[in-house]
């Protein structure tokens, strides 16, 4: 009798049934959407910084994790001394510029030598390495996001630069310049943002480490294999308190959506609440009602929600390739129970109300 009771009291109003959906499906869809785009965007960073296959990265004092932001406050001489160290087999630096200018984007200014012997070199899809000042090597995914193709010429920072080649991505970045060139455009001279060490071996990386610890004590030090994990948004500043604040705001969205639409079908069912109390239903029945009912909308709203995600991730996919949203069931799953206890607690007040009602004035309710 409850399932029935619960089927006709949606389709009773099928566009408010639709609204209500709606609500909860965009409350599902923007944890889903806003939890996948931050955790991607660092997972996908993160392996590519381990995919170097550098051993050790060094980064001036009080660096922060997210390395494409950082400066260059760090003088290239600094790599000469990291190479006299025991067990150091090859040090590359690389100055990092950010670039705002029609994309957000990182360029990584490198010797190719250095960072060959450091990383194993790129994988090349077309083209080859960097052989004048004006070069330009660019991963796969840009190239596609960016339609470029070798021997294209691509303005970046205010300079035309030649694509030497097309590289496999995975590498730390998507665009990579020589470094002396960079260092010119951006006024780095003699200047790096990070330098990048690789060990005799790799059970060697931390007594190099605590060398370095001693050489520069102020300067901050990081394993490349433990960088993965260290990527989250806990250790990034404000990043957990802006992932916070966007999962409030939908589960703000949904509980109001809810509560709106509960309210107003106690409204509009008075008088069907009077019967039902003449006929014996006791308040109880009333509140299980309306609670199922909403239960029953945000499960449907669940459903609609993760597909929309689906939806809105490939949008993204389709306009930015180099995005990166992951969609794990352990988020679909908590997305899913906080819709349902925003859904039920929206309910709450509503459904006490029904309970309240006196079945005679119900029933002459107009």
């Amino acid at each position: 009798m409850m399932g029935e009771l619960i089927i006709r009291n949606l389709l009773h109003r099928p566009m408010r049934t639709l609204i209500a959906l709606t609500g909860i499906g965009f409350e599902v869809m923007l944890i889903i959407i806003i939890v996948g785009l931050t955790s991607g965007l660092l997972t996908e960073t993160a392996k590519r910084i381990e995919g170097i296959g550098a051993d050790i990265m060094l980064q001036p004092p009080a660096a922060s994790m997210l390395i494409n932001f950082s400066g260059s406050p760090m003088p290239i001489k600094i790599g000469e001394k990291l190479a006299e160290l025991k067990y150091v087999r090859d040090v590359a630096p690389a100055l990092l510029q950010f670039n705002s200018s029609g994309a957000v984007e990182t360029v990584w200014g490198i010797d190719p030598v250095s960072f060959r012997a450091v990383s194993g070199g790129f994988v090349f899809l077309q083209g080859h390495d960097m052989e004048g000042p004006d070069d330009l090597l660019v991963d796969d995914w840009a190239a596609k996001a960016k339609h470029l193709k070798v021997g294209d010429t691509y303005n970046l920072l205010n300079h035309d630069w030649h694509v030497a080649g097309i590289v496999e991505h995975g590498k730390g970045s998507r665009l990579f310049v020589p470094l002396g060139t960079l260092q010119d455009l951006v006024g780095a001279h003699d200047k790096a943002s990070i330098f990048l060490l690789k060990c005799t071996r790799a059970e060697h990386t931390d007594d190099v480490m605590e060398e370095i610890r001693h050489l520069l004590p102020n300067y901050t030090v990081r394993p490349l294999k433990d960088f993965l994990s260290l990527m989250t948004s806990t250790n990034i500043p404000g990043l957990q308190s802006f992932i916070d604040s966007m999962i409030a705001l939908a589960v703000s969205i949904g509980l109001l959506v809810i509560f709106l639409t509960m309210y107003t079908t106690v409204l509009e069912r008075t008088r069907d609440i009077g019967v039902l109390k003449s006929l014996g239903a006791d308040s109880s029945f009333i509140v299980r009602s309306l609670l199922s009912e909403s239960a029953a909308l945000c499960v449907l709203g669940i459903f609609a929600g993760v597909g929309l995600s689906y939806l809105v991730r490939a949008g993204f996919l389709e306009g930015f390739p180099t995005l990166s949203i992951s969609i794990t069931t352990g988020w679909i799953l908590r997305a899913a129970a906080i819709a349902l206890a925003g859904a039920v607690l929206g309910a709450c007040y509503p459904a006490w109300m029904a309970s309240r009602k006196d079945a005679v004035e119900a029933l002459s309710y107009d």
